[in-house]
């Protein structure tokens, strides 16, 4: 029984998702108590009501107590963890005892995290928010909620199965031979063809990446583009995954033949079968859970505003790309939730092609996070009880902001009505804020919050609202999305079934059992590029790996994702080594840093985290880039970078044994020879 709930101060369910068990059995407690020919209360409505003495309460927390819950556990053994992320309540629910406080705090930053890359700077204007997330027009919501509901379970579904979600890092096919060809072909041929286009529309593609399920075939940045987070890649492979979600049935290979074709050892993986039939013209025909369907689930139920689960909507364009925010870096520092557009161009069923465009207003966003920047700033130093000159210490001082925010609102004009609020809020803010010289105290706070919610709404207005019909389309037009589609197929006809079954067999255990018996599996991490690699966990009844299949297959699976958890837990309280023995195996896990040659630098201490901190990682929280940079002060203009490894032996093998091949397997991984992370 799950559930993530979104709901504003005054208990208004602004977004709700739950799996089939929780529903029913909210449908149960309250459909019995309704009358018979009244029928069962809506379901928004039922969920309301049973959330509201919750959100009341912790309302009630924070306007008396100034503090609010972080979790609690009922009578039953349901636990609930909320989160306040400005005038919105996130709470997550577990009654089914397969999600603990972790992980559903970990489910809570992650929504956050793709609302922000959906949404962008709206998400910091809680009104806005609450505008976007339930919208009025009902229709519109229905496809809005289907929406997040989708990504959400995308993400539930990788995070439990796919070993780059479950340590939030992204994994590489390890061909180095393809890959450089693929990322010449990306550089040399698509991206360059593209932006030489005439019908581009003005954008620019400035990431373009082929994937393969979840892993990187090649990776492909322009020169003039900002360094892809982490965070951001892992959010954009959710996205691609929900577009085009990969097909165990199409896609598992059979075990029919035995091959070495990693290019770093004897490894051995299956071939797949020939594509079915019916999936030879899968680029034509829309992919399973896309079909338009448009019907009522029972002919007496009327379409009103919390009927929404009775509708299917027909999706979207699908040459239309989706708008995504992403995090740019540039020399005069950090911009998040930039936009971008998304364009997703399936190859063959599992095989993608993503590229990543940038608008020609991009710039605009760029002005508005920097006066959002500086109002946020201010407000919070006034609210500290700073006055005068010291409320505007070590950023540009108020008059500078003010030369440069008339420039821009004169730039805009008066076409657009959000350009007119902004400047009257602004002339407000001036009057406050100058009629008598400089005065900066806490009267001033108000009027902060006005100027951020106009500079949302003006972003809003510019990024997220849809193109009129009369407005020119701003995006690749479909005849050049379906040559940049035509252009790749071509390039891997020949290797589309090899690298269906690469991806399921990237690396095996087979080139290691010879240098180190008794290694079960591995997980190696470089948190300073965000990559991984890890022999496969392949569990399905279909395919054998080294670990056996079926019962055995999952019971490792599940011992690797519970020491993942627990060296999480140790590395919040500063342990930057575990090792702990867990029956008949024995788990090593290590936390290092080196610099740019490989030599390995001194341990030192490792921040501890309190209780309620958000998760470990680097999709929800880059708790590694903040990591990197505290240890990073004491060795300026030297470059640092973190590693980890997680180990699993059998129980068997003596504890020196154990470390040497910790040492051994940390070194060789990295070698040349051994293919490294690219």
């Amino acid at each position: 029984m799950k559930c993530l709930l979104i709901a504003s101060e005054s208990a208004e369910v602004l977004f709700h998702w739950t799996d089939p068990e929780f529903q029913h059995a909210i449908q149960l407690q309250y459909g019995a108590s309704q009358e018979e020919d009244q029928g069962l209360p809506a379901f928004e409505d039922s969920i309301s009501t049973l959330f509201a003495p919750i959100i009341i309460s912790c309302s009630t927390m924070v306007d008396r107590l100034g503090d609010n819950y972080s979790s609690f556990t009922t009578e039953n053994n349901h636990v609930y963890v909320l989160h306040q992320f400005d005038e919105c309540l996130y709470i997550a629910v577990n009654g089914d005892g397969e999600e603990g406080e972790d992980e559903l705090r970990r489910k809570i930053y992650v929504m956050r995290k793709m609302l922000e890359v959906l949404f962008g700077m709206v998400t910091l204007s809680s009104s806005l928010m609450r505008r976007e997330l339930r919208p009025q027009d009902t229709e519109r919501r229905a496809r809005l909620w289907k929406h997040l509901q989708s990504l959400l379970e995308t993400y539930c579904h990788l995070q439990q199965n796919d070993q780059s979600f479950l340590v939030e890092a992204v994994e590489r096919l390890i061909h180095p031979t393809l890959c450089e060809q693929c990322i010449e072909f990306l550089e040399g041929r698509l991206v360059q063809q593209l932006n030489s286009s005439t019908e581009r529309a003005g954008e620019e593609v400035l990431h373009a990446f082929i994937l393969v399920h979840t892993k990187l075939l090649a990776f492909y940045s322009s020169r003039n583009a900002s360094t892809l987070t982490t965070s951001d890649l892992l959010a954009l492979i959710v996205m691609a995954q929900n577009m085009h979600p990969s097909s165990t049935d199409l896609d598992e290979p059979s075990p029919e033949d035995i091959e070495s074709t990693s290019g770093s050892g004897p490894e051995s993986f299956y071939t797949p079968e020939p594509s079915p039939t019916e999936s030879s013209g899968s680029e034509d025909k829309p992919l399973p859970g896309h079909t338009p369907v448009f019907e009522f689930v029972d002919p007496d139920v009327q379409m009103g505003e919390d009927s929404l689960q009775t509708l299917e909507l027909p999706p979207p364009d699908p040459s239309s790309p989706r708008r995504v925010f992403l995090e740019v870096s540039r020399k005069d520092g950090l911009y998040p939730m930039m936009p971008h557009s998304m364009y997703c161009l399936p190859l063959w069923p599992g095989i993608n092609l993503v590229l990543i465009t940038k608008s020609p207003n991009s710039a605009m966003a760029m002005s508005v996070y920097k006066y959002l920047e500086a109002f946020a700033k201010l407000e919070k130093r006034l609210s500290e009880g700073l006055e005068g000159s010291a409320a505007t210490k070590g950023q540009p001082s108020l008059q500078e902001v003010r030369h440069k925010l008339d420039r821009f609102i004169r730039a805009l004009g008066p076409r657009e009505i959000q350009s007119v609020q902004l400047d009257q809020v602004w002339k407000q803010f001036k009057n406050q804020a100058f009629a008598k010289g400089p005065r900066l105290n806490k009267q001033l706070i108000p009027w902060c919050k006005k100027m951020k919610t106009q500079l949302c709404d003006l972003y809003r207005n510019c990024f997220l609202m849809e193109a009129g019909p009369g407005d020119p389309p701003q995006r690749l037009s479909p005849s050049l999305q379906e040559r940049a589609q035509t252009m790749v197929q071509e390039k891997l006809m020949d290797w589309k079934d090899f690298l269906l079954v690469k991806s399921r067999r990237n690396i095996t255990m087979v080139s290691f059992l010879e240098d180190f018996p008794g290694l079960v599996h591995f997980i190696c991490v470089d948190r300073a590029s965000g990559q991984m690699i890890a022999p496969s966990l392949s569990i399905t009844e279909r395919t054998t790996s080294e670990l056996g299949k079926g019962p055995v297959a999952r019971f490792i699976k599940s011992k690797v994702w519970n020491q993942v958890s627990t060296t999480r837990r140790y590395l919040q309280k500063g342990y930057s080594t575990v090792t702990l023995r867990d029956g008949d195996f024995y788990f090593c896990y290590f936390l290092w840093f080196e610099n740019e040659t490989g030599f390995k630098l001194e341990a030192g201490e490792i921040p501890t985290l309190p209780d309620d901190t958000p998760p470990i990682g680097m999709f929800a929280w880059d708790y590694y880039r903040k990591l990197l940079r505290y240890y990073s002060k004491n060795r300026q203009g030297e470059v640092v970078k973190c590693y980890e490894l997680l180990t699993v032996h059998l129980g068997v093998i003596p504890v020196e044994i154990i470390l040497q091949h910790c040492r051994q397997l940390a070194s060789k991984l990295w070698e040349p020879s051994r293919n490294p992370l690219l």
